[in-house]
């Protein structure tokens, strides 16, 4: 005989529009006492609206929420702090010359006598928290000294610290190790067998199967689906989130035809700081050239380097013929290169800016009339490139951090292909991004590399890596431990085993 779940959280008919237009349409959404409820969807969905709705940051236009039980009005994040609901956010919102236990309670310190701060028992409260979740930590570590995964820890911490029941994690693995994210899969097991209700948001279906009870999908601001794991294939997601059945998304296509024999870049010995050490390969015309590597192999390391971010400390760099010593960015640029990076909130866009100014910032020099910058050149070279990247935005005025993640990272991409380099270097373009925007990353990617451009680009997702490049550089401590045809790989297990040095 079954019994009917006890609910933690019930959201019925949800609806929400930002400057007249629709974002979620009529939207529920069900989470148990101790499920891990996993929430998908393509960029622009509705998922992360939903969520702030939860929240308290957004209100919504009309729709019901419950919260235990308990018809509850989140007016404010500090409403939804009370009624148990607590964020680990995909950018961490921690401040990294605080201590752990400071980033912990911050704000929410507890107080001693005379209305001070009572450090000795935050201190204590935070080692009583980390031993509850079945980790080790020095809480009096320095965060910017401590490692990505501490960080996470620190963000879940922060959560229960509020006596947070129900946790949203939003692709809490994206910027974790391998190892890193299985220790992370055996805590959110923890804190499910203690009674914790999780939302988790992904977009890595190995990693929802592994984690999660349910799934709901939401398309285009309405339900798509929800259902057990157990009962619905990975093939019935991808066609709930994207609408239509997808396959060939991970197929390789030889593009040998089409890669000149021409080298468009040449290195030679190229070393910098102590990750960087006697890196040496040709980038050819109308080649992709995949980097993969372990964390700290001197995968970003090497495009910082190549891109003037990072200073060369020896070795030589060949561009169409030329050696050069690249500077900075700007001299990078000029020489025909361009770096989507691996961050694209903190290093690829201007939050506070509108999408018009994000995109058009590398093609100032190019928008002016005399030394004045025209305002009709900047509108309509913008809507240009939101046009050829699909970029979905109700007004180009907006800022750039109300769009979806994988809008934003559609903004990085068409701001940089608008300076129309000869060599594009691209750091995880797809981390973080729904099934149907990575679809249309490789797409572009490969259209690129077919119109004569170079490409490098960086994955931690072999399969993505072997679907698109050409040729495959192995990094390890520094150094380039192989060069693989795409012919000469196998299989995914190949390439991991090369990866992981076995």
């Amino acid at each position: 005989m079954s019994t009917t779940p006890v609910l933690a959280v019930e959201m019925f008919g949800i609806t929400k529009a930002f400057s007249g237009v629709p974002v979620l349409r009529e939207v529920s959404f069900e989470l148990a006492v101790g499920e891990v409820h996993a929430l998908a969807g393509e960029n622009g969905a509705g998922k992360s609206t939903l969520m702030k709705i939860l929240q308290g940051v957004y209100q919504r236009d009309s729709g019901e929420v419950k919260v235990a039980g308990e018809t509850v009005s989140l007016t404010d994040t500090f409403a939804a702090r009370a009624a148990g609901i607590g964020m680990v956010f995909q950018e961490f919102s921690l401040i990294p010359t605080l201590t752990v236990w400071e980033n912990i309670f911050l704000t929410a310190e507890p107080m001693g006598k005379f209305g001070l701060i009572n450090d000795a028992l935050a201190r204590e409260k935070a080692r009583a928290i980390f031993v509850d979740m079945g980790v080790s930590v020095d809480v009096t570590s320095l965060l910017e000294n401590m490692p990505t995964a501490l960080w996470q820890l620190t963000e879940i911490a922060k959560a229960l610290a509020q006596n947070a029941r129900v946790l949203i994690m939003d692709e809490p693995t994206a910027s974790l190790a391998k190892h890193e994210t299985n220790a992370l899969f055996e805590l959110i097991e923890r804190l499910q067998a203690r009674g914790i209700s999780i939302i988790y948001i992904s977009h890595r279906m190995d990693e929802v199967y592994r984690v999660a009870d349910r799934i709901t999908v939401l398309r285009d601001g309405k339900n798509a689906l929800t259902a057990k794991l157990s009962d619905v294939s990975p093939a019935q997601i991808v066609a709930a989130i994207v609408g239509r059945e997808m396959s060939g998304i991970m197929a390789y296509e030889d593009r040998c035809a089409k890669i000149s024999t021409d080298a468009v870049m040449t290195v030679t010995g190229l070393a910098s700081g102590k990750r960087l050490s006697d890196i040496t390969f040709n980038l050819h015309r109308g080649e992709i050239l995949g980097l993969a590597g372990l964390m700290g192999s001197g995968r970003t390391e090497l495009v910082n380097t190549l891109f003037g971010i990072d200073r060369a400390s020896a070795g030589t760099i060949t561009i169409n013929g030329q050696t050069v010593a690249i500077r900075n960015p700007g001299h990078a640029i000029s020489l025909g290169l361009a770096l989507i990076p691996e961050d694209r909130r903190a290093q690829g866009l201007v939050l506070e800016h509108s999408v018009q100014e994000n995109i058009t910032l590398p093609l100032l020099d190019d928008l002016k009339s005399g030394p004045l910058l025209r305002s009709s050149k900047i509108v309509s070279r913008a809507q240009e490139i939101i046009g050829k990247f699909s970029i979905k935005v109700a007004d180009q005025t907006m800022d750039v951090s109300r769009l979806s993640g994988g809008n934003q990272q559609k903004v990085v991409i068409g701001k940089w292909l608008g300076t129309d380099p000869d060599i594009l270097m691209m750091d995880e373009p797809t981390a973080g991004v729904d099934i149907g925007t990575k679809k249309e990353i490789l797409a572009m990617v490969r259209q690129i590399a077919d119109d004569g451009k170079a490409v490098i680009i960086i994955s931690s997702e072999l399969p993505e890596l072997l679907s698109v490049s050409d040729r495959i550089l192995v990094l390890r401590d520094g150094e380039v431990a192989r060069d693989l045809s795409r012919a000469d790989i196998p299989s995914e297990e190949f390439l991991q085993l090369a990866v992981q040095g076995a």
